[in-house]
């Protein structure tokens, strides 16, 4: 039997401000002022494993990106459009909906599907050679099946990039009163700080699967402009990257 990775009320949360994942100055506001240093990140990752030319306007042509609770699709529309084959899947309907619709509209190929990871699993999907997993684990029901079952769907040779938040004091102040109560940035309840997740429990989710856990690579925000960057520090939010042997 397959363990479902969803948690209802937090699909819930996200499928009430469904519509609002495009405008900048909504909900996801926040969000869409974290995504430049997400991008970056990503890119120079791929570029990296693949041996791309970072010049080229499509680097990525001919590799499968699967982004997981890609929500309105604030990455996989990038990620498309620097080459990639892009599937995206949400266990929100009304994410889904919001997503194909956007897409739609600039003209985008990309495969939306309301799903989870471990229904692609058993059905045989993929295998794929990117795996965007940012901002999701925090919201999952069982982390540890989960990260193994989005492990298993990486080719091999294949890159993930796994972001999410910290659980330390830092992060409860900062991303969790700060943000959601003092600042309003987020509704509130976004997130649970007892779901948060240290950089060592990750690795140990996938410490008997086949691939190299490397990071953290942390985040940090700066008030006074108003931009993210990466930094040394990784107490609040941070990213990992997970390589998949070669066969």
């Amino acid at each position: 039997m397959t363990i479902s990775s969803i948690d209802p009320q937090e699909v819930a949360r996200f499928s009430a401000i469904a519509a609002e994942w495009w405008d900048p100055k909504g909900k996801f506001a926040p969000l869409h002022r974290f995504n430049p240093v997400r991008l970056g990140f990503i890119r120079a990752q791929a570029l990296a494993r693949f041996g791309r030319d970072g010049k080229a306007r499509r680097p990525f042509e001919g590799l499968r990106l699967l982004d997981i609770g890609c929500g309105g699709g604030l990455l996989s529309e990038p990620m498309s459009r620097l080459g990639f084959q892009v599937t995206g899947v949400d266990a929100s309907e009304r994410n889904i909906g919001t997503a194909q619709a956007h897409a739609a509209e600039q003209g985008l190929a990309i495969a939306y599907r309301a799903t989870t990871a471990e229904t692609l699993l058993a059905e045989g999907a993929g295998p794929f050679d990117v795996i965007l997993n940012m901002e999701v684990i925090e919201h999952v029901a069982d982390p540890g099946p989960y990260l193994r079952d989005c492990a298993r769907l990486l080719a091999p040779g294949g890159l993930m990039i796994v972001a999410t938040l910290n659980r330390t004091l830092k992060a409860l102040a900062l991303a969790k009163v700060g943000a959601e109560y003092v600042l309003r940035w987020l509704p509130a309840g976004t997130h649970d700080w007892k779901k948060f997740l240290k950089p060592d429990e990750l690795r140990g989710f996938l410490a008997d699967e086949p691939v190299r856990v490397e990071g953290p690579f942390g985040l940090a925000f700066n008030p006074l402009s108003g931009r993210w960057s990466q930094a040394e520090d990784a107490d609040v939010n941070y990213m990992m990257t997970v390589a998949r042997d070669a066969a």
